[in-house]
């Protein structure tokens, strides 16, 4: 993949305020900037967010303020953070429905597929998600497919497991991002 497949590209990627899963936020970020992808970086608030193992980046606009029509993906990292501040966000929730009813690639990784299932685009659709009772319960209870995988391709919605998964769900959203 060359620089120019991704010329004019933007990302939205969505971290939690506090205890975001740092690989599931950095590696993914490096290889977008690297194949030349424009990366925004959203959460609750624009105050430095914390990732749980130490590292910190400050987020570039609020969530509340997103639009999709500014991007050609979303992306929503995992992490304990991911619990308490993107479940229950429904602006984010509004911006997942948005991006999917346009055919933008929506992705989510660890924890954070919740998010995609609690906005109604996982039903019946196969995906993944770090595994705890109360992660696949929301997945069946939101109709989900559940397969125990590193990540999982359906249509142009991207699902990866964990932090081990970081890069290959990284590369997983370019390759997804090229039919946008």
């Amino acid at each position: 993949m060359t620089e120019s497949e991704y010329k004019g590209k933007k990302i939205l990627l969505v971290i939690a305020q506090e205890q975001f899963r740092d690989e599931e936020c950095f590696v993914p970020k490096q290889l977008f900037e690297a194949a030349g992808v424009e990366v925004t970086v959203a959460a609750e608030f624009i105050e430095t967010a914390k990732g749980m193992l130490g590292g910190t980046i400050k987020p570039d606009i609020r969530i509340s303020g997103a639009s999709m029509d500014d991007y050609d993906a979303i992306v929503i990292t995992g992490g304990p953070g991911s619990r308490a501040y993107l479940w229950d966000n429904k602006k984010l929730q509004q911006l997942v429905k948005a991006a999917y009813a346009k055919g933008k690639v929506v992705s989510a990784i660890c924890i954070s597929p919740v998010v995609l299932a609690r906005a109604g685009i996982l039903e019946g659709k196969k995906s993944t998600v770090f595994k705890s009772s109360e992660t696949l319960h929301e997945l069946k209870k939101h109709g989900a497919l559940h397969e125990d995988r590193e990540v999982i391709v359906s249509g142009k919605v991207i699902t990866g497991r964990d932090p081990n998964s970081a890069e290959a769900f990284g590369k997983a959203v370019l390759g997804a991002l090229k039919q946008v």
